[in-house]
C-alpha cells in the first residue's frame, strides 16, 4: 500500500491553521505543524491533543520548519505558508514605515524563505506549495494599504512561482480569505457585540463569516491530487467580498 501523503502547515495555531490541519487530515495526509509557540512542550502536547495525529515541531522558524517537516514525516508532498500579521489600520503618510517593514517581513519575505526551502523539498518528486494570503489586495481596502501591499506581494509570488516550478512538477497557488471567523483577525470580544457583528456582516454578499476549516478545505484540495491541473491561481474565499 503506498504511504499516504504528508504536509506542513506553518503557523498553526493562527488564522486558518488549525481548519488546513484538520481538512487536510480528513483527506489522508499526514500532517507536521510549526508554531513558534511550539518551542513550549505544553503548547505542542495541546496542540497535539486537539488534533490527533499531527507532529508538532519544535521549530521556531518557519522555513526550518520545511526541512524538518520532511525529516519528521519521511517526505513532503504539500506546503502550506499560512502566515499571519495584524492588518494595521493606518491613512497613507500617517502609517509608520517601520510597521509597514514588519508587515513585509511577516507576510512577504517569510513565505518567500518558505517557498526556496519547498521548492528543495518537494522538487525531486513534484508537490504543491500554498500560500494563506488574503483577498484585501484584489479589491483594495481604504486605509490597510500596507497589509494589502504585503498580501499582494505574496499573491504575485505565488503567480510568478507557479511559472518557475512547473518544470519540477510543483503547483503553487495562493488562497486568499477574508471574513473568515479566527480571532487573528476578529477578536471574539468583537464579534460578540452585535452591533459591530451586523456591521461586519454588512459587507459580506453571502451574509456571514466563514470558518477556517472551509478554507482548509479548499487547501486540502489543491494539495491533493484532485488539484493537481491547477496552478498560478489566486483563489479568494471571501463570501463574494472581492
Amino acid at each position: 500500500m503506498a504511504e499516504a501523503p504528508a504536509a506542513l502547515v506553518t503557523f498553526a495555531t493562527h488564522f486558518v491553521g488549525g481548519g488546513a490541519v484538520d481538512a487536510l487530515a480528513e483527506r489522508g495526509f499526514r500532517v507536521a505543524v510549526h508554531d513558534p509557540g511550539f518551542a513550549d512542550a505544553a503548547a505542542r502536547a495541546r496542540f497535539a491533543d486537539d488534533h490527533p495525529g499531527v507532529a508538532a515541531l519544535d521549530t521556531a522558524d518557519a522555513a526550518d520548519a520545511v526541512g524538518a517537516a520532511a525529516a519528521a514525516l519521511g517526505r513532503l508532498d504539500a506546503v502550506v505558508s499560512n502566515d499571519p500579521y495584524p492588518a494595521e489600520r493606518a491613512a497613507i503618510g500617517q502609517g509608520d514605515p517601520a510597521a509597514f517593514q514588519a508587515a513585509l517581513e511577516a507576510l512577504a519575505v517569510t513565505p518567500y524563505r518558505v517557498a526556496g526551502r519547498a521548492a528543495d523539498v518537494l522538487g525531486a518528486a513534484g508537490g504543491a506549495l500554498i500560500f494563506v494570503t488574503s483577498a484585501a489586495p484584489l479589491k483594495g481596502l481604504a486605509n490597510y494599504s500596507g497589509y494589502a501591499a504585503a498580501r499582494g506581494a505574496t499573491n504575485a509570488l505565488a503567480v510568478s512561482l507557479a511559472v518557475e516550478l512547473a518544470p519540477a512538477g510543483i503547483r503553487v497557488n495562493a488562497v486568499a480569505p477574508n471574513f473568515i471567523e479566527s480571532p487573528t483577525y476578529f477578536p471574539v470580544d468583537l464579534l460578540a457585540d452585535p452591533a459591530a457583528r451586523a456591521k461586519i456582516l454588512s459587507k459580506v454578499p453571502l451574509g456571514r463569516l466563514g470558518s477556517p476549516l472551509e478554507v482548509g478545505r479548499l487547501i486540502a484540495f489543491l494539495a491533493s491530487a484532485d488539484g493537481a491541473f491547477i496552478t498560478g491561481r489566486v483563489v479568494p474565499v471571501d463570501g463574494g467580498w472581492s
